[in-house]
């Protein structure tokens, strides 16, 4: 079995000390060779210009292969497609095209009265100045705002057929969740990857907690195993094994990229990777 694609994904920090846990998070994991690293942009578009500021940064400091992500929200077409244009200036030309979360207070989407009106919009709009490769997110599980997964599933492919590469998922606990979806997509005619996502669990409360809110489904073991774990304090070892293992069962089931999570915390990311046999092969040039 060969040794899988990975690939990384970042938030922009808020503050001088996010700021060096990013670059400590760059710097730990860029000799892994990742196929791209991502970063994230804040519900309600509040990270970006930090976003826009990391990525560029990144790019430019490490060489990496850098996608940013792009939303819909409180944004004019012209302001997106603006943001966009100043990221192929600066050379980067991997977008992750998204919905984006409705603003703090509120509970729903609502699109800019002259903004992009969906994730399929912004998408199409990208695609249309040929200039990225556009990426976009996938829920195995179901969006929490899809009738169900059918509709979820014909959704993605109307986002794939307006113009993106590539799917990656949201984090999940069981390996069967993923093939299972899968071979939905395939069923349903859409073609392109479908990365998984995977969260080394850094902290149980709060993965719990985004869990119950994007409607993944928690196994009770896993549950029980983080309990014990807490009260052991070998939450670490758990959470390397668990992702380690669940890694294992996607590339045995044919999976030949993984997606990671960080939250900006590299080391159960890095310890996993090199479990999986994935080791260091270059080092960062041109740190600012």
């Amino acid at each position: 079995m060969s040794l899988p694609n990975v690939s990384f994904e970042f938030f922009p920090p808020k503050s001088l000390a996010g700021s060096f846990r990013l670059w400590d998070c760059v710097n730990t994991l860029a000799p892994l060779d990742p196929t791209f690293v991502s970063v994230t942009y804040g519900a309600g578009g509040t990270t970006r210009q930090l976003t826009h500021d990391a990525v560029t940064t990144i790019h430019r400091t490490s060489g990496l292969n850098v996608a940013a992500h792009l939303t819909c929200v409180n944004a004019t077409k012209a302001e997106t497609l603006e943001i966009a244009q100043s990221y192929a200036d600066n050379g980067v030309t991997e977008i992750v095209a998204l919905r984006g979360d409705a603003p703090q207070g509120e509970t729903t989407f609502s699109a800019h009265p002259d903004g992009f009106a969906s994730s399929v919009d912004l998408i199409a709009g990208l695609a249309e100045t040929g200039q990225f490769n556009i990426r976009v997110g996938a829920y195995p599980e179901k969006h929490p705002e899809a009738r169900d997964q059918a509709a979820d599933i014909a959704f993605l492919k109307r986002k794939i057929d307006a113009g993106a590469s590539s799917a990656i998922t949201q984090f999940f606990f069981e390996a069967d969740t993923f093939f299972r979806f899968r071979d939905a997509c395939v069923k349903a005619g859409i073609d392109a990857p479908i990365i998984p996502g995977i969260l080394p669990i850094e902290n149980w409360t709060g993965a719990e907690k985004f869990a119950n809110r994007c409607g993944t489904s928690i196994p009770q073991v896993v549950r029980d195993a983080f309990t014990n774990a807490t009260r052991d304090g070998t939450t670490d070892l758990l959470a390397t094994a668990l992702a380690t293992e669940l890694c294992d069962e996607l590339l045995t089931g044919g999976v030949n990229d993984l997606h990671f999570y960080t939250l900006n915390r590299p080391e159960l990311t890095r310890d996993v990777c090199h479990a999986l046999g994935i080791t260091p092969k270059t080092q960062l040039q041109n740190v600012a």
